[in-house]
C-alpha cells in the first residue's frame, strides 16, 4: 500500500479508557490525542463490527447520555523508555570526590547515540556513566565545563562488563575500568584510563539520579519521559563519595560488600534482587536512596553472577540481581482524561465504546459493561478475552513478510489502522513482538491506545475481524436469538474467581481465550466441580501461562519459555514470572492442559486457502447428543462457510486428545477435515524432525467437537476454531452453525 494511500486512511484522533470493565455506577475515564480543534462524544453499544458486504454491516446503538457532547482537540505523546528514578537528594548534591561502579550487559552499545548508565547530570553539570557514541564507556563529568572520558575499546553485545570511574577533585584525576566478566572470552580485555582534567568538581544541579537514561526530558510528565535510554541490563550500581584506589575497584569487581569496601564513603548501592514484582529499587546505603523502576523494565532477570544451577529466582535471588531495560518499554501512556462518563444502573450488559468523530475522522474506545458483584442480570454470562486482546496490543506484524510469502491464494493487505500503528513507535509493543534490542516483549498494557482493538479492525492474517471484531459476531448472534446474557471479562474472572462465575447457569467464551492465568482456571474448575456449564466457541484457548500484576492490574506478562508455536523463547533462566513467581511457558508443561478443561487443545493453524467445514463423527450419533444434533442431517457438513477464510474449522484450531486430558467418556462430535497444506501442526507436538512431518503427515491437524458431562448436571461443549463464530450469520443465521450453536445453548440454559 502506498504512503499516499497511508496518510489519505490514516485516522487523525485515537483515544483510550482507564479501564475495560465497569459496572453500573461507575466511572471511566477517557483519554484522547488529536490535531483536530475539537471532535464530537457519543457513547454506543457495539453488535456487530464487520464491515464485510457478503455479511451483516456495522451495528451499533447509540446511548443516550450527558458525555455525549463536543470537546476540545489536544495532542498528547506517550514517552517510552524504561529506567530507574531516584528523586534529588541533598547527598547527591555533595558529592565531588568520587566513584561509580556498576555492572552492565549492553544489548545495542554500537547504536551510534549516547546511553546512560548511572547518571546525575543536567545543562552541563553532573556526572554520569555512559555508553558513548562510538560503543565504548565513557565518562562525563560537568561544572559547567565538560570533561569527557572514554576508554576507547567497544564494548560488545551481551556480554558483561565490570565498569567504574573515579574522580580526585583535589589531584584532578580521573580513573576508568572497563573489564569483561571474568571466565569470558574477553576475560583479559581490562581497559583502565587515567587523565588530569581541568574542572574544579562536579557542579550543582538539582536533578534525579537516573539509572539506564541520560537525562530527564520532560518534567511535566509523570514519570518524567527520560533521554539517553540504555537497552541491555543493569546490576548492583553503587556510589561513593571518594575516589576509591584501584585495590579498591578490584574489591568490588571480585564481589565483596560495598560497606566492607568504603562503608564510611558509601553513598547508594542498589539492589536490584528484591520487590522483584514491584517498581520498588531498593538502595542498601545509609541514606536510603530507594528508587523507582519505571516503566515496566524486565525483572527477575538473572545477573552477572548467575552460575546456572537455579533457574528459579526467588531459590538464588542473589543471582538474579539484573533489571533488563529497553528504550521502547511503556507501561502506561499517561495521558491526562478527557472526558468521563459514569455508568448508568439501567445500562444493559454488553461491548460499548465511545465513539469519536471529527469530520471523516473516527475512532472507538472499546469497553465493557458489566453487572454489579453479586447482582447478575441473566442466566449466561460472555466472558470477554480481554487478556487475549491486551496480548495481542498494538502487534507490529513482524511476521507480515513472511507470512505475505507462504500464502499465495489471497493478497494479504494491512488494515489502515495497521500502516497508522506503523508510524505510532511511541505506543507500546504487544508481546508477539521483540524490543529494538532484540528480547522478547514479557509486558504488555491496556493503559494505551490499542489501536487492533476496534470493532471494524480486520486482521491482515485472515483479511477478517479477530479478537474484539470476532466476538463481535458471538454478540450480534445472541442478539438476534434474543438470548439474555451478561458480559465480564478475563480482568473480572481473575479478580473475582468462582464467585463470579457461581451466579450462571452457562459460560459462553470468546473466540480465542489465548491467554488464561491460574486463579481464572481454578475459577473455571470450580465453576465445572459445582455443576457449571461450559460453551467453548474458540480456538488455541487456554494455552500461555499468563500473569496480572497485583499492583499494576492493568498489566500482564507471559515469558515463552523454550516450546510452543511462539515469536521468541525466554532466555535460559529467565521463564518465572516477575509479578508472580510463577513458571511461564505452556499451561501444557504445568500439567494443565486445555484438554482437560475443555476437551480439545491446540493442535493446528494456518491462513492460507479456504477454511473446511466438520463431518459428524460416531459421537454425534450418541443419545447423549441427541439434543445437539436436532434438526441437522446425518450426512450433513457442518459450517462449509463464514466469513472468516470461508469456513467454520479454521485460523488456529482444536483436538480430542485423551493422552493429553480429554476426559474418557468425552463424545468425539465432528472432525473437520481437508485443510490446506499451509495449516501446519503445533510445535509442541513433536520431538524431533521425522520423515512424515517432512513428507506433510497431519493427522493432528483438525478441528474436533466435542461434548461431555461434568458433575452436578455440569457440561462442556467445544467446537476447537477460532472461526466458528464468523459462520453463525450465515443465510441470515438459518444454518447448521447456528442451529447447533442454539440448540447447546438452550439446553444447557435449562
Amino acid at each position: 500500500m502506498s504512503d499516499k494511500k497511508s496518510e489519505q486512511t490514516r485516522p487523525e484522533l485515537i483515544g483510550y479508557a482507564d479501564r475495560f470493565s465497569a459496572a453500573p455506577g461507575a466511572r471511566i475515564r477517557f483519554m484522547v490525542s488529536t490535531d483536530l480543534p475539537q471532535y464530537q462524544v457519543t457513547i454506543v453499544r457495539l453488535i456487530h463490527g464487520d464491515e464485510n458486504p457478503r455479511g451483516l454491516g456495522f451495528k451499533e446503538e447509540g446511548i443516550d447520555t450527558a458525555a455525549n457532547q463536543r470537546y476540545k482537540g489536544r495532542k498528547q505523546a506517550a514517552h517510552r523508555g524504561s529506567y530507574v528514578f531516584v528523586d534529588h537528594h541533598p547527598i547527591l548534591e555533595e558529592v565531588s570526590d568520587l566513584t561509580l561502579q556498576v555492572w552492565i550487559q549492553p544489548t545495542t552499545p554500537h547504536k551510534g547515540e549516547a546511553q546512560g548508565l548511572l547518571t546525575r547530570w543536567a545543562n552541563g553539570s553532573g556526572y554520569g556513566l555512559f555508553i558513548g557514541a562510538g560503543g565504548d564507556l565513557e565518562l562525563l563529568l560537568g561544572d559547567g565545563k565538560v570533561e569527557r572520558l572514554g576508554t576507547g575499546r567497544g564494548l560488545r553485545r551481551r556480554e558483561w562488563y565490570f565498569v567504574a570511574a573515579t574522580f580526585d577533585t583535589e589531584r584532578k584525576k580521573v580513573c576508568l575500568y572497563q573489564q569483561a566478566l571474568e571466565g569470558s572470552p574477553l576475560e583479559n580485555s581490562l581497559a583502565g584510563v587515567a587523565r588530569t582534567v581541568q574542572i574544579q568538581g562536579t557542579g550543582t544541579n538539582e536533578g534525579p539520579l537516573l539509572m539506564a537514561a541520560g537525562g530527564v526530558e520532560t518534567r511535566g510528565a509523570a514519570p518524567p519521559a527520560a533521554g539517553q535510554l540504555y537497552n541491555g541490563k543493569i546490576d548492583s550500581p553503587r556510589i561513593f563519595s571518594r575516589a576509591l584506589t584501584r585495590a579498591e575497584v578490584e574489591q568490588l569487581r571480585r564481589g565483596d560488600d560495598p560497606s566492607d569496601v568504603a562503608a564510611e564513603n558509601l553513598v547508594g548501592a542498589w539492589d536490584f534482587s528484591t520487590d522483584f514484582s514491584a517498581t520498588r529499587v531498593r538502595d542498601s546505603g545509609p541514606y536510603s536512596l530507594h528508587g523507582v523502576a519505571v516503566p515496566a523494565p524486565a525483572r527477575a532477570m538473572k545477573g552477572y553472577n548467575w552460575s546456572g544451577e537455579e533457574f528459579d529466582y526467588r531459590r538464588a535471588p542473589q543471582e538474579y540481581g539484573a533489571i533488563h531495560f529497553h528504550e521502547d518499554d511503556l507501561e502506561d501512556a499517561g495521558w491526562e482524561v478527557d472526558f468521563e462518563w459514569q455508568v448508568r444502573d439501567d445500562l444493559k450488559s454488553g461491548v460499548y465504546a465511545a465513539r469519536l468523530e471529527a469530520g471523516e475522522h473516527k475512532d472507538y474506545i472499546p469497553f465493557f459493561v458489566r453487572p454489579k458483584k453479586g447482582a447478575a442480570r441473566a442466566p449466561l454470562l460472555f466472558l470477554i478475552p480481554t487478556l487475549t486482546y491486551v496480548a495481542y496490543a498494538n502487534d507490529r506484524m513482524t511476521s507480515f513478510s513472511e507470512h505475505e510469502a507462504a500464502i499465495k491464494e489471497r493478497v494479504l493487505e494491512p488494515d489502515p489502522l495497521d500502516l497508522y500503528l506503523a508510524a505510532q513507535a511511541e505506543f507500546g509493543l504487544s508481546i508477539y513482538d521483540c524490543h529494538a534490542d532484540g528480547s522478547g516483549v514479557c509486558y504488555a498494557s491496556r493503559l494505551q491506545p490499542i489501536v487492533n482493538m476496534r470493532p471494524h479492525y480486520r486482521m491482515w492474517l485472515v483479511g477478517a475481524p479477530r479478537h474484539l471484531g470476532a466476538d463481535l459476531y458471538l454478540v450480534d448472534w445472541l442478539e438476534e436469538k434474543g438470548f439474555e446474557y451478561d458480559v465480564a471479562t478475563d480482568e473480572d474472572l481473575h479478580a473475582e474467581g468462582e464467585e463470579l462465575l457461581k451466579e450462571y447457569k452457562a459460560v459462553i467464551t470468546g473466540t480465542h481465550p489465548e491467554y488464561w492465568s491460574g486463579q481464572m482456571l481454578r475459577a473455571m474448575e470450580g465453576y465445572q466441580r459445582a455443576g457449571g456449564r461450559l460453551m467453548y466457541l474458540g480456538g488455541n484457548g487456554f494455552y500461555w501461562v499468563t500473569s496480572i500484576d497485583p499492583e499494576r492490574p492493568h498489566l500482564i506478562e507471559v515469558r515463552r519459555g523454550f516450546a510452543g508455536s511462539r515469536d521468541w523463547s525466554s532466555a535460559p533462566g529467565e521463564c518465572h514470572h516477575s509479578t508472580t513467581g510463577e513458571l511461564g511457558g505452556l499451561w501444557r508443561f504445568r500439567e494443565r492442559t486445555p484438554n482437560k478443561l475443555v476437551g480439545v487443545g491446540f493442535t493446528g493453524m494456518g491462513w492460507s486457502g479456504r477454511a473446511p467445514g466438520y463431518t459428524r463423527r460416531q459421537g454425534s450419533f450418541d443419545t447423549r447428543a441427541a439434543f445437539i444434533f436436532e434438526g441437522i442431517g446425518e450426512d450433513e457438513t457442518i459450517g462449509d462457510f463464514g466469513l472468516v477464510l470461508g469456513g467454520a474449522a479454521g485460523d488456529e484450531i482444536d483436538r480430542m486428545d485423551h493422552a493429553l486430558g480429554t476426559p474418557p467418556h468425552a463424545l468425539l462430535l465432528a472432525s473437520s477435515g481437508g485443510h490446506d497444506a499451509g495449516i501446519l501442526p503445533v510445535l509442541e507436538d513433536y520431538n524431533q524432525i521425522n520423515a512424515r512431518l517432512i513428507q506433510g503427515e497431519r493427522s493432528t491437524v483438525r478441528a474436533d467437537m466435542v461434548y461431555f458431562e461434568t458433575p452436578k448436571e455440569g457440561a462442556v461443549f467445544s467446537v476447537g476454531s477460532i472461526c466458528w463464530c464468523g459462520a453463525l450469520s450465515h443465510k441470515g443465521y438459518d444454518n447448521n452453525v447456528s442451529r447447533i450453536t442454539q440448540n447447546v445453548l438452550e439446553k444447557f440454559l435449562e
